[in-house]
């Protein structure tokens, strides 16, 4: 692969040498000023940058620091003459420098060093790719296995899709951050998936459930934990999806957890899942309308739903419905 090296450095001898040394291997773009080198990076792809630290103007720590802005994934050397220990870790942490280099530099060991760095540029976006491969790979796999759950239960098609957006908008509006909302968003399409292993005649019996089917239905949450526990992916949500059904004052299932031991995202899918489930036609029932549900859930709460979850949901969910109307007819 042919690189693009970007060298800095005030004194126009340093920047010929680099030339000469690099040129046969790599395309090198020079600049004597972090001011000049900021314009070049607007307009070019760079792999690489070399950069001079004492330097008037706008030394090399700064230069390299602002360049993160700009090209976050380029490596960045820098050549100093200080051997202060402090200045040195200030370069490293602020501008994120690969290595650094002390001078007078040899640069035979220059030219290693640079190859090896843009050995380490190419691993990174080869991770990259793998890792964008691997995530569609896995959206692939969780597509799949909410289709056969939807396939399984026709009343319930597009279920899990419509709990997650309402997670995902509740969770928002509670401020979870952003690791937080992934992962409420992979429970909430996952949260039902031990409906898998419970009989298509239970799940689609047209009367009332025996005991002994509604304890099958219960079963979903163990048999859901079983499906994703071996899954390294899963890690993160099968709390989630175990506690989905317990209850704000411990009566829920199937472990009987109560208040703060039930988990925020477990909560919310509690919520979500019961709105959803309320609204939906089933066989043997009409769904309730969108007031009927809300004030459903605010009956529950204190009891079934935590206050704080269901008002969250509440000042969401009007919002919210008209989104779900339009993906639901894009889908159509």
């Amino acid at each position: 692969m042919n690189y693009n090296i970007l060298v800095v450095d005030d004194e126009i001898d340093n920047l010929q040498l680099f030339i000469r040394t690099f040129r046969k291997k790599y395309n090198v773009l020079t600049a004597n000023s972090g001011y000049e080198a900021i314009e070049i990076l607007k307009n070019n792809q760079v792999d690489l940058i070399i950069s001079d630290h004492k330097m008037p103007e706008m030394d090399g720590v700064e230069f390299l620091t602002r360049t993160l802005n700009i090209c976050p994934d380029t490596i960045r050397i820098l050549l100093t003459a200080y051997t202060d220990a402090s200045s040195l870790i200030n370069a490293i942490n602020n501008a994120k420098i690969y290595r650094y280099v002390k001078k007078p530099w040899n640069i035979n060991d220059l030219t290693t060093i640079v190859d090896r760095a843009l050995d380490v540029h190419q691993l990174n976006n080869d991770n990259k790719e793998l890792a964008v491969d691997l995530k569609e790979l896995f959206s692939g796999t969780i597509a799949a296995i909410t289709g056969a759950l939807d396939a399984k239960d026709s009343f319930t098609f597009g279920r899990s899709k419509r709990v997650t957006y309402y997670a995902l908008q509740t969770g928002k509006y509670l401020g979870l951050s952003d690791s937080e909302l992934s992962e409420l968003e992979l429970a909430g399409l996952l949260h039902d998936i031990g409906m898998i292993g419970v009989p298509e005649r239970v799940i689609n019996k047209p009367g009332t459930l025996s005991s002994e089917e509604y304890d099958a239905i219960k079963q979903h949450v163990i048999h859901g934990v079983k499906i994703l526990e071996e899954i390294k992916q899963f890690e993160a949500v099968i709390n989630t999806i175990k506690f989905h059904h317990e209850r704000y004052d411990g009566n829920g299932y199937p472990f009987g957890l109560k208040n703060d031991e039930i988990p925020v995202s477990a909560k919310i899918i509690s919520v979500a899942d019961t709105y959803d489930a309320m609204t939906s036609d089933r066989a043997y029932r009409k769904g309730l309308s969108h007031e009927s549900a809300i004030a459903e859930l605010k009956k529950g709460v204190g009891a079934q739903f935590d206050p704080d979850i269901v008002n969250a949901f509440v000042a969401i969910i009007d919002h919210t419905l008209i989104e779900v109307k339009k993906m639901e007819m894009v889908f159509e």
